[in-house]
């Protein structure tokens, strides 16, 4: 059969097969998947346009040469997605499945490396985190129950600000740092010691949770600037806006009575909140975090009562 009686014709499937370089059973297997058309002669046989049938079986071959299933193939003949559409879609998966082997590498390397006596102990972390994805979303889970008071909007705001994304590749160090912030936010006392540092004395007395939030994170905004630059924490009217929100949130005003009261059971100097923040900034860079921040304006406010600050001396833009 020359190229031209091949126009339009019929070819049989060992035909089809010698063509195209694929095993007969293939080609059988495509029909019955009904990637793949087919007639039958008089005598029952499989029987194949020629030309379709070549183009299709070798768009099929180069596809799953790139990875790509059945599935998505099948779609791409059936015309219900462009080869562009599979081929990033099949990208998109890949970025997962390498994001999941890396962990999965790093996770394996920290065990590995730990001392003898901290091995179950980092073995339980890094198993309880499962992977990035996972541990990611825990993170998200415990702010969006902080702020539940606030539309989602504006969570998600403070959320992409403050919330690192889990490292594509990570180090040893990275991947146990991931994993203690998931075990940090799993922690019930944390919850507790969180919401008590954003909301203060008596929540159950602010009438605008969203008003309290957005004035006091134009005050945290503010702050930012004072902690790059390694300016103390002192009063002023970063103080004074921050104290200003919670009374009228409150329904009250200034006064030392209100400030002392903002100080009451003060959870700011909770070592889990500490190192939650530390740890986030190892994963923010130069990025000041909004844990620097509150505690600028809690030592700031516990200097205007005369009460002792909580916190080290604030020798670095850095601290924590």
């Amino acid at each position: 059969m020359t190229d031209d009686t091949r126009t339009g014709a019929l070819v049989s499937i060992g035909e089809l097969a010698r063509t195209t370089g694929l095993a007969v059973r293939t080609i059988r297997f495509y029909c019955d998947e009904g990637i793949l058309e087919s007639r039958r002669s008089a005598g029952g046989h499989r029987m194949f346009d020629f030309a379709s049938a070549t183009e299709r079986l070798l768009l099929v071959r180069r596809l799953r040469a790139l990875g790509l299933g059945l599935g998505a193939i099948t779609e791409v003949l059936h015309g219900a997605q462009s080869i562009a559409e599979a081929v990033a879609a099949e990208s998109a998966r890949l970025d997962i499945e390498f994001r999941t082997l890396a962990w999965r590498r790093a996770s394996l390397r920290a065990v590995e490396s730990a001392a003898p006596t901290q091995r179950a102990e980092r073995l339980a972390l890094l198993a309880a985190a499962q992977d990035g994805g996972a541990a990611h979303d825990c993170l998200l889970r415990f702010w969006r129950r902080i702020l539940a008071p606030i539309p989602r909007y504006d969570v998600d705001i403070y959320v992409g600000w403050n919330v690192p994304e889990p490292p594509i590749d990570p180090s040893v160090d990275e991947v146990v740092a991931y994993a203690e912030l998931a075990a940090l936010v799993a922690d019930p006392e944390m919850n507790r010691a969180v919401r008590k540092q954003l909301w203060r004395s008596q929540p159950e007395l602010i009438r605008d949770p969203r008003g309290l939030y957005m004035d006091v994170g134009n005050v945290m905004t503010d702050v930012v600037f004072h902690v790059s630059a390694g300016v103390r924490p002192h009063s002023g009217s970063e103080l004074d806006r921050f104290v200003n929100a919670h009374a009228s949130a409150r329904g009250e005003r200034d006064s030392p009575r209100f400030r002392e009261q903002l100080l009451t059971d003060a959870t700011d100097g909770d070592h889990r909140i500490h190192r939650y923040w530390a740890l986030t900034g190892q994963f923010l860079g130069t990025r000041v975090t909004v844990g620097q921040a509150h505690n600028w304006v809690y030592d700031a406010l516990a200097r205007s009562t005369g009460a002792p600050a909580a916190f080290p001396p604030y020798g670095s833009p850095r601290y924590g």
